[in-house]
């Protein structure tokens, strides 16, 4: 029958320098131990290393004391010792089945806002095992590692605490499932661009404040998409085709929408836009940024000038869910491993098919249906959501020749 295991945490911490978890690792080499759980964060140039190791009868733990001791003496580092029993590793290992990292954004973080999500996590029964900044402008990003939370759950009482505390709180799990997620699929109007391009159109007619009012109707859901839609593109009956190229110049991409799409992309993401607007203006779009595949609506053209109608299938709702479908079957890429973008109730759909479902600056009913909501008006924040920090995008660009030119 085994001996009875025990454990011993050793914390350093101090400055950071080349070699000190070398030296630790080398030193524990010597005494018959084995390594149960590590964990490492530099701030700031300080370091706090924390190694839990496991040991038998046999092991002399007084000179693993002293070994250590000496290490943190030499070094000039604080040291902390714990032993316990030999369940605490175990713990450790059925701490991380089911981790979850806590994504929080804001524009400007405060206390308060850390102290509340904090909080709501340990009235959850859950642990903080570890903090770390991925972002500092223009946003912070502050990421917390959550074990022992039911993730739904959590997502519920966070979204509550987040609104309150105007701050953005995401919650996903861990591991390959995060990592995994290869296919970004975007809504346009009002999510890769700023504004709403039919209503660009409209000003054009003279129409723009009765387009508007519907578009907003039809983003709540108040409306139906596809009667809407028709009504609003009757209104532009008349116009000369020289005005989508003008529109098509007058666009401009929401802030981040061109890091987010470099940064993905260097990573071997692939890149959708789907939208209920019109062929004539995202096209172009796509073409622009590298876009992989693209879908909208069609506006019929007859003697150089807009008829008032549409060609073709409808993008509604579930058009717009049935183009990521398809879209993540070329791409080979199952739809657990997708992520939909979006801010209208013609969205819904789409996000919930998705892997991971994003509320960009979005409707209320949008911003309750989505796994997580982004209101920063930052679409590169996004890419933190993914677990890539700020400074790893700063790097990239940094070392890419197009950028330096």
């Amino acid at each position: 029958m085994n001996a009875k295991k025990r454990t011993l945490l050793i914390t350093l911490t101090g400055r950071d320098r080349p070699g000190v978890t070398s030296r630790l690792f080398t030193t524990l080499s010597a005494f018959p131990v084995t390594v149960a759980d590590v964990e490492q964060v530099v701030i700031r140039g300080r370091l706090v290393l924390g190694v839990l190791v496991s040991y038998g009868s046999d092991t002399d733990v007084g000179k693993v004391l002293a070994a250590t001791e000496e290490i943190a003496t030499d070094l000039g580092m604080e040291l902390e010792l714990a032993t316990g029993s030999g369940n605490d590793s175990e713990r450790g290992a059925r701490r991380r089945h089911g981790r979850l990292h806590v994504t929080i954004l804001g524009s400007a973080l405060r206390p308060a806002a850390l102290a509340g999500i904090a909080g709501r996590i340990a009235a959850h029964g859950a642990n903080i095992d570890r903090i770390e900044r991925l972002a500092h402008q223009p946003v912070t990003c502050i990421e917390l590692h959550v074990t022992g939370a039911d993730p739904d759950g959590l997502r519920t009482a966070l979204a509550a605490e987040a609104a309150e505390l105007q701050v953005d709180v995401a919650v996903q799990r861990g591991g390959l499932a995060r990592r995994a997620k290869r296919l970004i699929v975007m809504d346009v109007d009002s999510t890769l661009i700023q504004g709403e391009v039919i209503e660009l159109l409209a000003e054009h007619a003279g129409r723009r404040a009765q387009v508007a009012a519907i578009t907003e109707a039809a983003m709540r859901g108040d409306l139906d998409f596809e009667g809407s839609l028709r009504e609003r593109v009757a209104m532009l009956e008349g116009l000369d085709e020289s005005v989508l190229e003008a529109v098509r110049h007058s666009v401009e991409f929401s802030p981040g929408v061109r890091t987010l799409v470099r940064t993905l992309k260097r990573l071997d993401y692939k890149f959708a836009i789907v939208s209920g607007g019109f062929t004539q203006i995202t096209d172009a779009l796509a073409a622009d940024l590298g876009i992989d595949y693209a879908a909208a609506n069609v506006l019929e053209i007859k003697d150089g000038r807009l008829t008032g109608r549409l060609v073709g299938p409808i993008i509604d709702r579930p058009g717009k869910a049935a183009a990521l479908e398809r879209f993540a079957a070329e791409a080979g890429v199952p739809l657990s491993q997708t992520v939909a973008i979006g801010d209208g109730a013609n969205d819904l759909d789409m996000i919930a098919a998705a892997g991971l479902g994003i509320a960009y600056n979005a409707k209320p009913a949008v911003r309750q249906a989505a796994d997580t909501a982004v209101n920063v008006p930052y679409m590169d924040s996004i890419a933190f959501l993914l677990g890539i920090s700020g400074e790893e995008i700063e790097a990239a660009d940094a070392e890419d020749p197009e950028l330096a030119r």
